[in-house]
């Protein structure tokens, strides 16, 4: 009901559990799917597993939307494949709005999903102790666009703070992706912790 009377969205389908979202998924073929994690039959987690291992030319996304905040199901969920993470409560223009960049490829991730995701994934070693493949191969302007991922900014952001279209912000990010053999725009954070572009407690203002 929330996302039908959008004029820039198309509902093509609704699923009662995973089995059905996944027979859905492979029949109308959505942009975007949002997933719950708790269902019969098997759940959301699996469910996104199966989507995202059946992708073409990586869609759809999955957005996990779920009541439950805990560590288990939101590191289940990115391993998976899903593209974002967002709780139930989280209000109705943060959930469009994390259609939409689902759709045009960029994350949505609940900030306390974030903190912790971080804190998870990203080693304490100093930065580039480990050598990231394909790093040194970015051009200064994707290196500067990689940054400004690692500290949250949205297509929208990158565009204004660079002075350009959204159009050439998403090739310089599909650039990256490709030259780092990155999934997505989360995996893309990760990195840029993990290699010291980016610190723990950077805010997008620098």
């Amino acid at each position: 009901m929330m996302l039908a009377g959008l004029d820039d969205v198309a509902v093509v389908g609704q699923a009662a559990d995973g089995l059905e979202a996944v027979r859905v998924v492979e029949e109308k073929r959505p942009d975007v799917v949002l997933m719950d994690l708790r269902m019969p039959g098997i759940d959301g987690i699996e469910a996104t597993r199966r989507i995202r291992a059946a992708a073409v030319d990586e869609l759809p996304r999955v957005v996990i939307l779920t009541t439950f905040d805990l560590d288990e199901y939101v590191f289940a969920a990115f391993k998976a494949g899903a593209s974002g993470f967002l709780l139930k409560d989280a209000p109705r223009e943060r959930i469009l709005e994390a259609v939409r960049r689902a759709a045009d490829g960029d994350a949505l991730v609940a900030p306390s999903v974030t903190r912790r995701l971080i804190e998870h994934f990203v080693s304490p070693q100093p930065p580039r102790a480990v050598p990231v493949p394909g790093l040194d191969e970015l051009t200064p302007r994707e290196a500067e666009v990689l940054e400004l991922i690692g500290r949250g900014l949205s297509n929208r952001e990158l565009a204004d703070r660079l002075v350009v279209s959204e159009k050439t912000v998403k090739t310089h990010v599909g650039r990256i992706l490709a030259k780092l053999g990155l999934r997505d725009r989360v995996q893309a954070v990760i990195l840029a912790y993990e290699a010291g572009i980016v610190r723990p407690g950077d805010a997008a203002d620098g």
